[in-house]
């Protein structure tokens, strides 16, 4: 978590919402980075959740990232708990919920969902005050 803070500050710091993410292998390697970069690239899919699989995936050269975890500062939206559902990852740490378009408890629970074929282990909370924090900072310059 303390990689996906720094890269969370890091886009903030760019203009973008300070959400960071990183995906480790079944060892616990980082083999993933990201951070939220739609602002720079003008890229919607640009979300911190999405740079860092696709890094993973280049990583591994394959699209299953079956047993890796996804490391991000805050709930992950539809978009990416989609994601990380078609590249099996087995298991989502995230720090800050996301009230407003949160899939992994909050709004909705995606990644968890019986219906579908694959589901993740969620663990949630993770330094949720620091990663708060960030958002919180971040969206106040902006008011």
């Amino acid at each position: 978590m303390d990689l996906a803070l720094a890269l969370a500050d890091a886009a903030g710091a760019a203009g973008d919402v300070p959400v960071g993410a990183v995906v480790t292998d079944a060892s616990g390697q980082v083999i993933g980075r990201g951070r939220n970069l739609r602002e720079v690239t003008h890229d919607p899919t640009g979300h911190a959740e999405v740079v860092a699989l696709r890094e993973a995936a280049a990583s591994l050269a394959s699209w299953n990232l079956d047993g890796c975890t996804l490391v991000v500062t805050l709930e992950p939206c539809i978009m990416c708990a989609g994601a990380m559902l078609q590249a099996r990852v087995s298991r989502l740490v995230f720090g800050a919920w996301d009230e407003k378009a949160g899939a992994a408890g909050s709004m909705y629970d995606v990644v968890r969902d019986r219906r579908l074929p694959y589901r993740a282990e969620v663990v949630a909370g993770v330094r949720e005050a620091e990663a708060s924090a960030l958002l919180r900072a971040f969206f106040d310059a902006r008011r």
